[in-house]
């Protein structure tokens, strides 16, 4: 058990009494706390009694579904979302990252890759804020766009604020952070997963490809990511830091 785990409440939104069940005990016994709800209702009632770190959503819920429920986390709150999917197609996994969505994981899965994801996306969301405790945050400012590392906030040359993910957050900076250079694939899977990180894991190119489209809502925004033939990728902007 790590002190992240043991301080961490995470909710398991599944319709399915066996897998709810599964998935609850599978969290408690790896030093977790945690709760299963059937409904998106029954999340919004947990929620107004505790504080929730981390949502585990399915994709089909009766009533409201997890992909909307995903939604309506992402544009109230900063509630970090696991999204569960049993449908093979990529169809839903896409359209749950679109929609802000920290990660997903497709039916069936291995219990130690649940776990693995979970303590990512903690670590991604929960981390961050204790080193930004005892660190001086700093500001990165490049073609008119600031992005700061201590409010994790991004505002576009009009200083009009751009809504980020995590995943989308934690790719931005690894750019910023290592500006004009070249960064492939496994590179930025690896500055933003982690060890935790798995083989082929596409999520990656679903949030760049995101990334650069929230960019591009604005006229300088379009040309700041360059994709280099062959090679990977590259934050094209000179970075100042205050």
């Amino acid at each position: 058990m790590t002190s992240s785990s043991s301080s961490s409440f995470i909710a398991v939104v599944e319709d399915d009494p066996e897998i709810r069940a599964l998935l609850t005990r599978l969290l408690i016994r790896e030093g977790f706390a945690a709760a299963g709800c059937r409904t998106a209702a029954d999340f919004d009632r947990l929620c107004e009694r505790q504080r929730i770190d981390l949502a585990i959503l399915d994709v089909m819920l009766p009533g409201e579904d997890g992909l909307s429920l995903c939604r309506r986390l992402r544009a109230t709150g900063e509630i970090p979302v696991l999204m569960v999917t049993a449908k093979s197609d990529d169809v839903d996994r896409i359209v749950g990252l679109e929609i802000g969505a920290d990660d997903y994981l497709p039916k069936p899965f291995n219990p130690r890759e649940l776990i693995a994801r979970v303590r990512a996306i903690l670590r991604r969301t929960r981390g961050a804020n204790r080193v930004q405790a005892t660190m001086r945050p700093e500001r990165y400012r490049f073609d008119g766009w600031s992005l700061d590392a201590g409010s994790r906030n991004l505002t576009d040359p009009d200083g009009m604020p751009v809504d980020l993910t995590g995943g989308e957050y934690d790719l931005l900076l690894s750019f910023v952070t290592h500006p004009q250079r070249v960064l492939n694939r496994d590179q930025l899977l690896d500055w933003t997963r982690g060890r935790d990180a798995m083989p082929y894991d596409r999520s990656i190119d679903v949030q760049l490809s995101r990334l650069r489209r929230k960019l591009a809502e604005h006229p300088t925004g379009e040309a700041l990511i360059k994709t280099v033939r062959g090679g990977g990728y590259m934050l094209t902007s000179i970075i100042e830091r205050d």
